[in-house]
């Protein structure tokens, strides 16, 4: 099986819907600059930042932000090429994110109003998944330019691309450590799809956890205690959440529907994570042991959480 594939098991027959989000698809629905039917997120208390996240409300994909209680959703890409997946920098007034608008996909920066969008990779491979550095000076990402999927870095400017992983095999969905002293990140290397940390200069990759299962978008806690992931080990994607070190993984959602690519939220109090479970992909969010499950997003488009920062 293609790693690539394997990793839109969350979304199977939800491909169009998350395409771009993942990554995943050769291209994405088209459509006009967004007008109307921009979704209203309903008000949550708790959780404080921004949230990032790309919807379709007029049939292309976009990238959106909005405050955290729910008000000012506002499109900051505004092109009609399919964008993805996204990520704001630690201090909010930058945005990396996932393009096709060259005809591959890119890595583009800009400012946390939609401003000044600059290609950031350009390289003519397949380049993923912007996650900013705590300091905002790098950027870690996915790129299958030497052959196959492997984790890299770069200046935020788009300088000094270093490949870190230097694996054969699949690697993928890097997070950095609120410290800056480690990376989260994917591997297929022992087989089944795995969660593993290295340094920051690709030395020490470990792995984390060990089951037959498949996990997924590992993301580090703000206090760094913790590493919360998605996976298939009971069956169908759930979110779960397990001590830095690999240790004492426990499932937080409990749900027939795939529940996804879960993220913190700035204070530590509440994760979001994107759901099937209302029919069209919608951003939830809850309080980290589980509890207070709310549906944030609330809209007739497909809607997927990207950062919360």
């Amino acid at each position: 099986m293609n790693p690539r594939s394997s990793l839109s098991l969350p979304w199977t027959g939800l491909l169009i819907g998350l395409g771009c989000a993942a990554s995943f698809l050769a291209g994405c629905p088209s459509g006009s600059p967004n007008q109307p039917g921009v979704p209203t997120p309903t008000p949550v208390g708790g959780g404080a930042g921004r949230i990032t996240y790309l919807t379709n409300p007029s049939g292309n994909y976009e990238v959106f932000i909005v405050n955290s209680d729910g008000s000012n959703p506002t499109n900051l890409s505004n092109h009609i090429a399919g964008e993805g997946y996204s990520y704001l920098s630690p201090d909010r007034s930058k945005v990396a994110f996932e393009t096709l608008r060259t005809g591959n996909w890119e890595i583009y920066g800009m400012n946390s109003n939609g401003s000044s969008q600059v290609n950031l990779t350009n390289n003519p491979a397949l380049d993923w998944f912007p996650y900013w550095s705590p300091d905002g000076t790098k950027i870690v990402f996915e790129s299958d330019r030497d052959g196959n999927n492997e984790i890299y870095s770069m200046n935020s400017s788009g300088t000094g691309q270093t490949n870190l992983t230097n694996n054969s095999a699949f690697d993928s969905n890097p997070s950095w450590s609120p410290d800056g002293t480690k990376i989260a990140f994917i591997s297929g290397r022992d087989g089944n799809l795995e969660i593993y940390v290295m340094n920051t200069d690709g030395s020490g990759q470990t792995r984390l956890t060990t089951n037959s299962s498949e996990d997924h978008s590992p993301v580090f806690s703000p206090n760094g205690s913790q590493i919360v992931f998605h996976s298939n080990r009971d069956g169908n994607y759930e979110i779960y959440v397990m001590d830095a070190n690999g240790a004492n993984p426990v499932r937080l959602t409990n749900d027939s529907a795939s529940d996804t690519y879960p993220l913190w939220s700035p204070d530590g109090t509440e994760i979001g994570f994107t759901s099937y479970r209302t029919g069209n992909l919608e951003i939830f969010r809850m309080d980290t042991d589980g509890s207070n499950q709310v549906n944030f997003s609330n809209s007739s488009t497909e809607d997927t959480i990207t950062s919360w920062r």
